[in-house]
């Protein structure tokens, strides 16, 4: 998309919507069924809806919201979206218009999930709504603030996709925005992420909570996009920026900020099953897999500076022994629990901690999890360039023989694998391994080495030490 400006002014989306504002009257007073008793000139009185204020935002004008007062759904704005089970992502759920899978109620719109048996075999349904060809527009602050249910195998989510998808090239060419998506067997942690390019590259933020769960209260998603660069917040708490994605077709790459310089639209569904949450379980409560949305609202500035560049790639410098791993003896302390150098990180019933002590790691584990990634240690942001070989070193042993997992991968390139997932035995005597591989995909600044200690049945635990990441390529 080309601009004969840098500043374009943005007009408001082609939509027959008004802004929902409380009724003024004097003479009203709220009961408790959320309307108001008002009096006419004969005595009389009656009751009268009302109607939620949506409130402005500086540097925003409200493009169009929908506060979900009423006891139907506004589809001027949203669409029942119908899909066959299966469609997408091994999820199991039909979505249907039925009342009983999408309603207003209490100034919620839900979304709920059902179980039923068909020939003696589960079969779900669920809900899905989205506001293509009635509410799209380009650039924004959307906030939704939502609940989502609890159970193993329910995947609630707000995202937006291209309006025309054929613009760029089907998925992941076009690009997706995904606002919010919480697991039901963890409904502690959120994601918030991007899709885009040819390969395939996302970049994914997360917020956990201390206190409480995503699914025992609302909380208020946003993302807000501009042209160059993209904003998740949870609950006012920032998760995510990027502002370095492409995308590319036939090989050929298109000029940023493409994507994600097109109408989108917003779109909200409670799946069930599928290759990411795992599929229900006798634990999970269909009583309770609603997802609870108490409003939608889209803003948008007055006008927004196209004139935006890529920003450079920049690459980790070596140590001056050309190690790139930070630390890679374990000689200082560091927190384990951020997202530089080392961290350790537990998943899917991981249940363990790690340690640097007298120069090397120890990891212990009381539970191993369901994946081998459940018990992990990364290092981030490691240089991986096209045509370059790699070298990756360590010395590892356990307190008892058992195995682990070791790979260099691409977090933010689809999680490819630069180095494929090899699994290495460990005894009670310190072994040193070396592997090497040679890159031919796109230059990535943030390769990620890690060990996966979980899965395979053990919780011995694992010493590391002497790690290296050297770039072994011939001049």
């Amino acid at each position: 998309m080309k601009y004969r400006s840098s500043i374009i002014k943005l007009a408001a989306v082609m939509i027959s919507l008004s802004v929902l504002v409380a009724c003024d009257n004097t003479d009203a007073a709220e009961d408790a069924q959320g309307e108001t008793t008002a009096v006419t000139e004969s005595g009389e009185t009656e009751q009268e809806e009302v109607l939620t204020e949506t409130p402005q935002i500086e540097g925003y004008n409200l493009l169009w919201s929908d506060e979900f007062d009423g006891d139907t759904l506004n589809e001027d704005i949203w669409n029942r979206e119908l899909r066959e089970p299966g469609w997408t992502n091994n999820e199991l759920q039909e979505y249907t218009a039925s009342e009983d899978n999408i309603y207003v109620e209490d100034g919620h719109l839900v979304l709920r999930a059902l179980c039923e048996d068909r020939d003696g075999t589960p079969y779900y349904t669920s809900g899905k709504v989205n506001s293509q060809n009635n509410a799209q527009f380009q650039y924004g602050r959307v906030e939704v603030r939502a609940r989502v249910p609890e159970g193993q195998g329910l995947w609630p989510a707000i995202w937006m996709m291209p309006q025309d998808e054929s613009f760029y090239g089907q998925w992941p060419k076009c690009g997706e925005i995904d606002i919010m998506e919480v697991l039901g067997n963890d409904t502690s942690t959120s994601y918030s992420t991007i899709h885009y390019g040819e390969p395939h590259a996302e970049q994914q933020g997360t917020i956990t909570l201390d206190d409480g769960s995503f699914s025992s209260d609302f909380h208020v998603y946003v993302v807000e996009w501009e042209p160059g660069e993209m904003r998740f917040y949870t609950d006012d708490v920032l998760v995510l920026t990027v502002n370095d994605w492409f995308t590319a077709n036939g090989g050929i790459e298109e000029e940023y900020p493409a994507p994600f310089n097109q109408p989108f639209f917003v779109q909200m569904n409670l799946a069930v099953g599928g290759n990411w949450p795992g599929n229900p379980d006798e634990t999970t409560d269909f009583d309770n897999a609603m997802f609870e949305i108490d409003y939608v609202r889209v803003y948008q500035r007055d006008e927004y500076d196209m004139n935006v560049e890529k920003p450079p790639m920049v690459f980790r410098e070596p140590l001056e022994d050309g190690n790139y791993i930070h630390n890679g003896n374990f000689e200082t302390e560091e927190a384990l629990d951020d997202t530089e150098d080392w961290f350790f990180l537990l998943f899917n019933e991981g249940v363990g901690s790690a340690a640097i002590e007298d120069g090397q790691i120890i990891i212990t584990a009381e539970n191993d999890g369901t994946e081998e990634y459940s018990v992990q240690l990364v290092q981030p942001d490691l240089p991986v360039i096209n045509g370059h070989t790699y070298q990756v070193t360590f010395d590892i042993k356990s307190d008892a023989e058992r195995d682990a997992v070791v790979c260099v991968s691409a977090p933010t390139a689809g999680w490819i694998r630069y180095l494929q997932d090899t699994t290495i035995d460990l005894g009670t005597d310190w072994q040193t391994y070396t592997f090497e591989f040679t890159s031919n995909e796109r230059d990535d600044n943030n390769g990620r080495l890690e060990f996966n200690m979980g899965n395979h049945g053990y919780t011995d635990t694992i010493y590391i030490t002497n790690v290296r990441y050297e770039d072994i390529t011939e001049e």
